[in-house]
């Protein structure tokens, strides 16, 4: 068996991982940390594993060595400790921010600081097999892409691979209040989260540059909070080239998408569930994508569970596509209807 390693163990992103790999048929969690709750059960903080695990909490500096580590820590902490982190876990998987934009300047933009380690930023592949499968085999460092970012980019793929996408590219997206992370602030206090629907990033959102390197077009990006727990939803407005038709478009999606296993075509004329919506997608690992045509205009839709496919899952998809085993492996879970 894999062993397996949580740095971050204590959150949402990282009770996923623990509820994901405790399931996984070649991977054995040996190290759960945070320092916060060193010395704790686990399921005291994830109480959904209760009578699933023995394990407790540890700092890193206690965490027993392992194959693979999960790095699911605050955002600008992993550059600053990568050195520690790679003597601990032989392949490193992070879901925080700092390896995904490879320019040190655009990072620095987005993020208000130089990068520590700018020479590593070109080590760590993306963590989207659907996009960089191949890329993904036999690596070491692999850096997951933001939730917002994954729908975004799977949703825009089919588009931009064919060359369609028409000057920028105009996206509306909304997240549940898990993204803000289990750290409770004044924005995700219940009074303040309940029934509101808060732009807090109007302009400038940081996915922004990973999506538009993806692309390869500018991205403007509005993100909106809303009162969901999970889930994420992208709408994505741009332009097609002259004589390019819904019929075309329909086309494009399903080459893109046939035969990949977590990636769903959700585009029908007519119906309640003829575009994506995450709240189907509760719990699961598929992201949903989709589009609507009218002239030259055209909306790519987008839509998973921030913590599984625009998290965790997706780290665990990566890690299968590092090691060659089947990609479903830990991820068969399908979601549930109604919720």
């Amino acid at each position: 068996m894999t062993t397996a390693g949580i740095v971050g163990a204590a959150g949402y992103i990282g009770g996923e991982l623990l509820r994901l790999l405790l399931g996984h048929p070649k991977v054995t969690v040996v190290a759960a940390t945070s320092s916060r709750l060193a010395g704790r059960r686990v399921d005291r903080c994830h109480p959904n594993l209760r009578g699933l695990t023995e394990l407790r909490f540890t700092g890193v500096e206690a965490a027993e060595p392992c194959d693979v580590l999960f790095i699911a820590g605050a955002h600008l902490e992993t550059m600053e400790r990568i050195d520690q982190y790679a003597e601990l876990g032989g392949v490193l998987v992070d879901l925080s921010a700092d390896f995904r934009i490879a320019d040190p300047a655009e990072f620095a933009r987005r993020y208000g600081r130089a990068h520590a380690r700018p020479e590593l930023l070109g080590e760590f592949a993306a963590g989207l097999p659907e996009l960089h499968r191949e890329a993904l085999r036999g690596r070491n460092r692999i850096s997951v892409p933001g939730c917002m970012a994954t729908a975004a980019i799977l949703a825009l793929h089919p588009l931009a691979a064919e060359g369609w996408i028409t000057g920028e590219v105009h996206i509306d997206a909304r997240t549940g209040s898990s993204g803000s992370g289990a750290r409770a602030t004044d924005a995700n206090r219940h009074a303040e989260r309940s029934g509101a629907m808060r732009v807090f990033a109007p302009l400038g959102h940081r996915h922004e540059a990973e999506i538009g390197a993806a692309i390869g077009h500018r991205v403007r990006m509005t993100a909106t909070g809303v009162e969901a727990v999970r889930g994420v939803q992208v709408v994505c407005r741009t332009r097609l080239p002259d004589g390019v038709g819904e019929a075309a478009v329909r086309r494009a999606f399903r080459r893109r998408y046939d035969g990949e296993r977590f990636v769903r075509v959700v585009a029908g004329k007519s119906g309640l569930h003829r575009l994506p919506d995450p709240k189907i997608l509760t719990g699961s690992n598929y992201a949903d994508v989709g589009f609507a045509v009218d002239g030259d205009t055209v909306v790519a839709v987008g839509a998973l569970d921030n913590l599984v496919k625009g998290g965790a899952g997706n780290a665990v998809q990566s890690l299968n596509a590092v090691m060659g085993w089947p990609e479903q492996a830990g991820l068969e879970f399908p979601g549930l209807h109604p919720i």
